[in-house]
C-alpha cells in the first residue's frame, strides 16, 4: 500500500479548511486557485499563462464581456474500472478565473493556445492605445512656420497668405 508522507504538516486551522473543502494533503495559495497564472507585457502584447495540466482542451472556454475575460476549464476524474484508490490528491472539477483587462487591449484579436498543460493567451495592445508621435504647429504664424516634432527635427510648413 502507498502512504503519503508530508514533511511539513499543516496547522490545525489549515487541516479544518482542507476537511471543509474536501481536499486532502497540503494546501497552498496556488492550489486554492486551481488555475495558477503568470502575466506580463512584452512589446505590444499582454501575455498570460494558465497552468491547466490534465485538462481536455475541448473543455476550455474563453469569453470576453466588456473588459472582463473569463477562463473556464474542467479536469475530469479518471474512470478506472476496479480501482481502489490509495491517495487522491490531484484536484478535479470545474475551474473558473476572471481577469479585468485594461481598455487599451484589443480583445477582438485575442489569441489562445494550449500546449503541455499550459493555456497561453496573447492580447495585443489596441492601435489607438499605442504610443505615437504628435506634431505641434503654430496656429498664429503668418507665412512660413518652422516647427519641431517631438523628436526635435525642424520641418518647414508653408502657409498661404490671404488677401483682403
Amino acid at each position: 500500500m502507498l502512504t503519503a508522507y508530508d514533511p511539513f504538516p499543516s496547522s490545525p486551522a489549515l487541516r479544518a479548511l482542507e476537511q471543509l473543502t474536501g481536499r486532502g494533503g497540503q494546501m497552498t495559495a496556488r492550489s486554492l486557485s486551481g488555475m495558477p497564472m503568470d502575466a506580463y507585457k512584452v512589446g505590444d502584447n499582454f501575455v498570460a499563462h494558465f497552468d491547466l495540466p490534465g485538462v481536455d482542451p475541448g473543455s476550455i472556454d474563453l469569453s470576453v464581456e466588456g473588459n472582463t475575460l473569463t477562463v473556464s476549464a474542467e479536469r475530469s476524474v479518471p474512470q478506472i474500472e476496479n480501482a481502489e484508490w490509495s491517495i487522491a490528491e490531484r484536484p478535479f472539477g470545474s475551474y473558473t478565473r476572471q481577469l479585468v483587462l485594461g481598455r487599451s487591449l484589443d480583445t477582438d484579436r485575442l489569441e489562445a493556445s494550449y500546449h503541455d498543460g499550459v493555456l497561453t493567451l496573447s492580447i495585443p495592445v489596441a492601435e489607438k492605445a499605442r504610443a505615437r508621435k504628435i506634431t505641434v504647429t503654430r496656429a498664429d504664424a503668418p507665412a512660413s512656420v518652422e516647427h519641431r516634432t517631438i523628436e526635435g527635427e525642424p520641418q518647414q510648413q508653408e502657409a498661404k497668405a490671404v488677401e483682403r
